[in-house]
């Protein structure tokens, strides 16, 4: 498939090193309305450098883009060029958040299905060999009825925008993490404090309750170091639990009732190198998925469960601003 990026910041550039890399993709083009970021993406990978996107669908006729703009609270340049991918009729994988305004993003995925395109967003922490053992366990009914979910994660991050860029920002990831495991989510209310020294929200607790009756927590945060796992998730049922540290690291079973747990632990040899793992695995996902004429609606990690994070955020940030528990629209 003949694939072009629009945006060559840090992911873009890995958006593309990947492509070229990818048997089922040919990287064609690269647009940045920044011209010394496009003119040095073209160069190092040997493609035309754009600094208008529709002259580039036009010119170029890609099968395939990656959305890879950042914008205020990393999200909010997505909707344009994604619209004008859809509307040259190419697919589309968008990176998280898909649009920081709902109703944009809705218009994304409107327009998706309209166009009978693939849209998919770079939810990359559920595209690991872990987590899709985790993901078949409980396929498998191996935790039997599900009654709770624990999130968390943290980077430290000194950037700041908008109040609520924590939230918007990280948490697209950890919502769909848990919505991946245990489905969608019926109702929110969210905690923030600030740590020393910051003026937006920064660390931020979410409690849920899920449309099936699990319910969960999240933690987050961009006041604390990196190093050892960033990232856990723990979700149990009446007959047993699991943990998975960060994405891709560490996946354990407890059983109910058996001493005997059993666990997945990321191999030094043909195991995920680091965390460009992650993006290399989602976005061969996505190749594949487009390769194999999947239906838009079956695209795993589609603009549909990025959009359903995003509402979910909303909410969460309704209900820092009510005081209040706020039902997800």
């Amino acid at each position: 498939m003949r694939v072009c990026v629009i945006g060559l910041g840090p992911i873009g550039n890995r958006h593309s090193r990947l492509y070229k890399e990818n048997p089922l993709a040919e990287l064609v083009g690269v647009c940045d309305i920044l011209k010394d970021r496009a003119d040095a993406a073209a160069k190092a990978f040997g493609v035309p450098a754009f600094y208008d996107a529709a002259k580039m669908l036009a010119a170029l006729k890609p099968d395939l883009v990656s959305v890879a703009t950042g914008g205020h609270e990393y999200g909010s340049d997505h909707y344009a060029p994604t619209m004008q991918a859809l509307d040259a009729g190419c697919h589309v994988l968008c990176e998280k958040p898909i649009c920081n305004e709902i109703d944009k993003a809705e218009a994304m995925v409107a327009k998706a299905r309209e166009k009978g395109l693939c849209l998919g967003v770079d939810l990359n922490h559920r595209f690991t060999p872990a987590a899709r053992l985790a993901k078949k366990w409980v396929t498998e009914g191996r935790l039997g009825h599900l009654l709770f979910v624990h999130m968390s994660m943290w980077i430290k991050n000194p950037n700041e925008s908008s109040p609520w860029f924590q939230i918007k920002a990280l948490h697209p990831h950890t919502v769909d993490v848990m919505r991946y495991f245990c489905g969608d989510i019926d109702a929110v209310q969210c905690f923030a404090t600030k740590a020393p020294g910051r003026s937006i929200w920064t660390t931020a607790h979410f409690s849920m309750r899920f449309k099936n009756g699990v319910v969960g927590g999240l933690t987050g945060s961009y006041d604390i170091e990196r190093g050892h796992p960033m990232e856990r998730c723990e979700v149990a049922g009446t007959g047993g639990r699991f943990v998975l540290e960060d994405m891709w690291r560490e996946a354990t079973l407890y059983p109910a009732g058996n001493p005997e747990k059993t666990v997945y632990t990321n191999p030094v040899f043909g195991g995920f190198r680091d965390f460009e793992d992650t993006f290399r695995d989602r976005i061969g996902v996505f190749l594949k998925q487009v390769s194999q004429s999947a239906p838009p609606d079956q695209i795993d990690g589609s603009g549909a469960d990025g959009l359903a994070a995003q509402k979910v955020l909303a909410a969460a940030i309704e209900s820092i601003e009510r005081g209040t528990v706020v039902h997800v629209s």
